[in-house]
């Protein structure tokens, strides 16, 4: 059975304990200024706490409790408490001005998300790729994407503005995909 919770944030908090992804930071200013956007499988908040922060309004949503618990008293984020891989997993009741997937990777998910995006809205995304087992986790092939997987798979739904995938090293070894794409309309 699936559950969600929603707990609404009231109060701002200034310190963010890790800093978001620079391809996030990159591309989160072509979503509509103040903007609701979705931080999908967001652990900790690095980029909902970052997104609020730049005056959008924040769907955070995780399967972990405790992990988001940090979020609670910030200002423009709505976390949500949702396992997105259940049976009957998360029923989306809004539309997006941008989606935001940093490290995760759930396939029957992949292509739904163009779904919830609203007409001109923007998809952030970024995971692991085959390759990155030679630096640890992830390993398991079902966790990370093949080469050219995000190009193959949202190049005939939205407009890509940029793609990227291959090896980096700070601030830690991985070897990653990343894409930013508009949905047409």
């Amino acid at each position: 059975m699936h559950n969600t919770i929603t707990l609404k944030s009231k109060h701002a908090k200034d310190n963010m304990t890790e800093k978001p992804s620079s391809w996030v930071v990159k591309h989160a200013p072509l979503i509509t200024n103040g903007g609701l956007v979705l931080d999908l499988a967001c652990g900790s908040g690095r980029h909902a706490k970052w997104l609020a922060q730049q005056g959008y309004q924040v769907d955070a949503i995780d399967r972990d409790a405790m992990v988001m618990s940090g979020m609670v008293d910030i200002n423009n984020i709505n976390i949500q408490v949702a396992d997105l891989e259940a049976n009957n997993a998360h029923q989306w009741h809004q539309l997006y001005d941008g989606i935001i997937v940093s490290r995760y990777l759930y396939r029957p998910l992949l292509t739904s998300l163009t779904n919830i995006l609203k007409p001109g809205g923007v998809l952030i995304y970024e995971t692991f790729m085959i390759g990155n087992e030679r630096y640890g986790k992830p390993s398991n092939p079902d966790f990370l994407l093949r080469p050219d997987e995000l190009l193959v798979s949202y190049s005939p739904l939205l407009n890509i503005i940029a793609f990227e995938q291959g090896e980096e090293q700070p601030p830690r070894p991985a070897v990653m995909q990343r894409i930013c794409a508009k949905k047409r309309g």
